[in-house]
C-alpha cells in the first residue's frame, strides 16, 4: 500500500479509507501482512481522485458510478450516463409556469435538432433553468440563439467523444468524462470570452471604442 500510495500521490490513510468504503478493491494478499497492488488499483485510484476532486461529487454519488462501471450487463454508454447525470447540479427552480412553458422550449430544440438525449434529463433541466434565469433577468430575447449555441456545441461534443475514445478501460472512459465536462466547460467559456474581446474589437475598434488589447474589450470579457 506505502507503494501505491507513492505511484498515485494518494495517503496511505486515504487509500484504506476508500478500501473501507468498499470504493476500492483490497489488494491480493501476499503473506499476512503484505498485499499486491497493481495498475488496476492505480486507475481506480485516480478515478476517484478525479470524480472528488473535479468532479465534486460525494462519496455516495462515486459509489454509483463504480457500481455502474463493475456491472458488466451495463453499456459504456449507459456508464458514461450515470456519471454526466451526477455531475449535473440538482434543479433549483420550483415547477411552475415559466419552468414548464421552458422546459418545451427545451424538448422543442432537442426535436428541432434531432438530438438523442432527455429533454427532461439533469442536462434539459439545466437549460429550462438558463431560460427562465434569462427572461426574469429581462433578457428573454437571448434564447433565440438556443439554436446557435446548438450548433456550436455539437462539433465541441464530438471533440470531446474523440478524446474520450482514445480511451479503452470503462474506468478511463469515465475519468475522461467527468474531467471533460468540468474542465472541458471551463476551457470553453475561456474561449468564448477570448472570442468576445476579439469580435468586440473588431466591432466597435472603428469608433474608438479600444483595440484588440484595449479596454473595451478587456471590458467586454470582464462582463462575459
Amino acid at each position: 500500500m506505502g507503494e501505491l500510495s507513492n505511484r498515485s500521490g494518494v495517503p496511505v490513510p486515504t487509500i484504506k479509507f476508500y478500501v473501507r468504503e468498499g470504493l476500492l478493491p483490497a489488494g491480493q494478499l501476499t503473506s499476512p501482512n503484505q498485499a499486491s497492488y497493481d495498475s488496476g488499483h492505480e486507475r481506480r485510484l485516480r478515478l476517484i481522485r478525479a470524480l472528488l476532486d473535479v468532479g465534486g461529487l460525494s462519496l455516495a454519488a462515486i459509489g454509483e458510478v463504480l457500481r455502474a462501471i463493475e456491472d458488466p450487463a451495463q453499456p459504456v454508454h449507459e456508464v458514461l450516463g450515470v456519471a454526466a447525470k451526477r455531475l449535473t447540479p440538482p434543479q433549483r427552480d420550483e415547477p411552475g409556469p415559466e419552468l414548464e412553458d421552458a422546459r418545451e422550449e427545451v424538448a422543442e430544440l432537442l426535436e428541432r435538432r434531432g438530438w438523442r438525449a432527455e429533454a427532461h434529463g439533469p442536462a434539459g433541466e439545466s437549460l429550462a433553468e438558463v431560460i427562465v434565469a434569462l427572461r426574469r433577468a429581462g433578457h428573454g430575447g437571448f434564447v433565440e440563439l438556443l439554436d446557435d449555441y446548438a450548433a456550436a456545441a455539437e462539433p465541441v461534443a464530438r471533440a470531446d467523444l474523440d478524446y474520450v475514445g482514445r480511451r479503452v478501460a470503462r474506468e478511463d472512459l469515465v475519468e475522461s468524462v467527468v474531467v471533460g465536462t468540468v474542465l472541458g466547460e471551463a476551457m470553453f467559456g475561456a474561449l468564448r470570452r477570448l472570442a468576445h474581446a476579439d469580435a468586440s474589437a473588431r466591432v466597435y475598434d472603428g469608433d474608438g471604442a479600444g483595440g484588440p488589447g484595449g479596454d473595451a474589450a478587456e471590458g467586454y470579457v470582464g462582463q462575459g
